[in-house]
């Protein structure tokens, strides 16, 4: 199936590299593990958003928009790759935090305040239940003071959105061609559903022969797999045509949640250490963490045994670990 990219911005250092882990994959053999360093997309907006936000705002700058607004929590990837980039383009943001003004400025947090977000902070309850609404809420106080708002949804996690990772796929189909390594499976973290469509929907399209594994960080499958259905939806809009993610393609892994969305157990802390100090690669504890824990588990208990190559995706996220230090030290 042809697919029509809407147009985007050129800010993120891509292609990323890719690295096999060596003295990892002498312990898991005969598999051997790969990342790919989406978290070497830039400095200030490191990690996988950007891909996302590439397609997003040019969407907003063509719309004639100079205002983004856009949510997270208050340790949010999503929301500094955006007020780094609406920095960049010179355009004004206001980002939707779930927290309170008392928290430790650190980490994400505290990149926001030198990027000069505006900030409006929520409670939990709040962002569950209204987060859509005190945007919107914004977006009209906005375009009273004379601007043109542009909103982005949780982790840009839209149809726009998805177009990032369309390309990752074809940016990683064009590695495996140079390196002569032919991938069997690609894992993920799963935390907002964007990341994942947009390889769902270049795996489907172009019947390629990789299973996606989508390692859930909190949330359910049956939530994520909603979550998918509603993203192909928005696709189909700019395709003019119905796109449907086939079932039996999804993988969604809810086996390692462990204490829930940014919470950690011990072994989590531990295995994040431990990767750190075998590889010298750095996962953050709310995504890639609790993923590659997930995959170095399923490797380790034989989940995997009929596979040879798999590639982790490393989204970033190393900001946030610096408001956690104290669990680390």
């Amino acid at each position: 199936m042809f697919i029509k990219l809407p147009p985007k911005l050129n800010v993120a250092n891509i292609p990323t590299r890719l690295e096999k882990l060596e003295r990892l994959s002498k312990e898991l053999y005969p598999i051997s593990i790969y990342i790919k360093h989406d978290d070497e997309t830039g400095t200030e907006w490191s990690g996988n958003k950007i891909r996302k936000l590439e397609f997003a705002v040019k969407e907003a700058i063509e719309k004639g928009c100079n205002y983004l607004i856009t949510c997270g929590g208050n340790q949010s990837n999503h929301c500094r790759a955006t007020i780094a980039l609406a920095t960049r383009l010179g355009l004004k943001c206001t980002l939707v935090l779930r927290g309170s003004k008392e928290s430790i400025i650190d980490g994400n947090l505290f990149l926001d305040k030198i990027l000069g977000a505006e900030i409006t902070f929520i409670t939990p309850e709040e962002y569950a239940q209204h987060r859509d609404e005190i945007m919107n809420k914004i977006s009209q106080q906005k375009v009273a003071q004379g601007y043109k708002t542009y909103i982005i949804p949780e982790g840009a996690s839209n149809g726009i959105g998805s177009f990032g990772y369309y390309n990752a796929m074809l940016e990683i189909l064009e590695q495996e061609k140079s390196i002569n390594i032919k991938f069997d499976a690609i894992a993920l973290a799963v935390g907002s559903v964007g990341t994942y469509s947009g390889l769902l929907l270049a795996k489907q399209c172009n019947n390629l022969d990789v299973k996606l594994f989508g390692y859930l960080v909190g949330g359910s499958i049956s939530y994520f797999k909603e979550a998918l259905s509603k993203t192909f939806q928005e696709i189909s809009k700019y395709q003019g045509q119905e796109i449907i993610p086939n079932a039996n393609e999804i993988r969604f892994i809810d086996k390692y949640i462990g204490k829930g969305y940014g919470e950690n157990t011990e072994e989590e802390i531990q295995f994040i250490k431990s990767i750190a100090q075998l590889e010298g690669i750095i996962l953050d504890n709310v995504y890639t963490g609790k993923a590659f824990y997930g995959l170095v588990s399923d490797i380790k208990n034989g989940k995997f045994k009929d596979y040879r190559n798999i590639l982790f995706i490393h989204t970033g996220g190393i900001f946030e670990l610096f408001a956690q230090k104290d669990r680390f030290i």
